[in-house]
C-alpha cells in the first residue's frame, strides 16, 4: 500500500513539474514576441520608453525589395482644411510618419524628433508628412492646435487626417507599415523625389536617426543641382 501511494505522489510531482515548465516556455516564447512588436497605443506608459537615444548594433535602415510593386498615391486633409494629395508632394523627399495627438508618449518624442530635423532642415526641399491615426479625434482643429506645440511651419510639416479606413491602407498599402487606431509604427519612412519610398528608419536608434539626415541632405542637394 504504501509503495502505491509512493507511485502516485511521484506521478503528481512530474504533472506539477511538466506545467511549470510549459508555462515557463509559453511565457519565454510571448516575451520574444514581444520584443519584435513596434506597435505603440496609448495603453503604453511613458516610463516604458528609455528617455535617450539608443544605440543598437543594427545601425543600418531596412530597404523595400526592388522587385515589389508600391502604390504611391494618396489624398487627405491638412491641418488648414485644405485637401492634399501625394503628387504635391513630387519632385522633393518627404518624410512619412504616423501618430496621434492624444497619445502621452511615443508620439510627444517622435514628433521632438520631427521638429528637430525641421530646425535643422527649415525653409530647405524637404517635407514632413504626419498622419493621424484617430482621425475621429484629430479634426483640422485639433491638428493645428497641436502642431502649435512644435512649431510646425505649416507650409514644410503637414498634418494630415481623413478616414480610419483609407488611412489603414495608405499605412498598409503604400508605406508597409501596420496601421490601426490609435496604433502606429516607430519609424519613418523617407520617400524621394519620385514617391518612392527610400528607406525605413528608426528613429529612436541614433545611428540611423543620423544616417536619415545625412540621406536627406544628400537628396536636397542633388535636386538642387538638377534644377540648376
Amino acid at each position: 500500500m504504501r509503495t502505491t501511494v509512493n507511485i502516485v505522489l511521484i506521478l503528481i510531482a512530474a504533472v506539477i513539474v511538466g506545467l511549470g515548465i510549459r508555462t515557463f516556455k509559453s511565457i519565454a516564447s510571448r516575451a520574444r514576441s514581444n520584443e519584435q512588436i513596434e506597435i505603440f497605443s496609448n495603453d503604453v506608459s511613458p516610463m516604458d520608453f528609455v528617455e535617450e537615444d539608443s544605440v543598437t548594433e543594427n545601425a543600418i535602415p531596412s530597404r523595400p525589395p526592388e522587385d515589389e510593386a508600391w502604390l504611391s498615391r494618396f489624398e487627405l486633409v491638412e491641418r488648414s482644411g485644405e485637401k492634399i494629395s501625394s503628387e504635391a508632394l513630387l519632385g522633393q523627399p518627404y518624410i512619412v510618419s504616423f501618430f496621434y495627438s492624444t497619445c502621452p508618449s511615443i508620439c510627444v518624442r517622435q514628433n521632438q524628433k520631427l521638429k528637430e530635423l525641421q530646425d535643422e532642415f527649415l525653409g530647405q526641399g524637404v517635407h514632413f508628412v504626419a498622419i493621424s491615426v484617430d482621425p475621429e479625434t484629430d479634426t483640422p482643429k485639433i491638428l493645428r492646435e497641436y502642431a502649435a506645440r512644435f512649431g510646425a511651419d505649416e507650409k514644410q510639416w503637414l498634418f494630415m487626417t481623413g478616414d480610419l479606413n483609407y488611412i489603414r491602407r495608405i499605412g498598409a498599402e503604400i508605406y508597409r507599415l501596420p496601421v490601426d487606431k490609435q496604433f502606429h509604427s516607430e519609424r519613418f519612412v523617407l520617400v524621394d523625389t519620385k514617391g518612392q519610398i527610400e528607406g525605413f528608419y528608426t528613429w529612436p536608434e541614433k545611428p540611423q536617426f543620423e544616417k536619415l539626415k545625412e540621406t536627406i541632405r544628400q537628396m536636397i542637394q542633388f535636386s538642387e543641382r538638377k534644377d540648376s
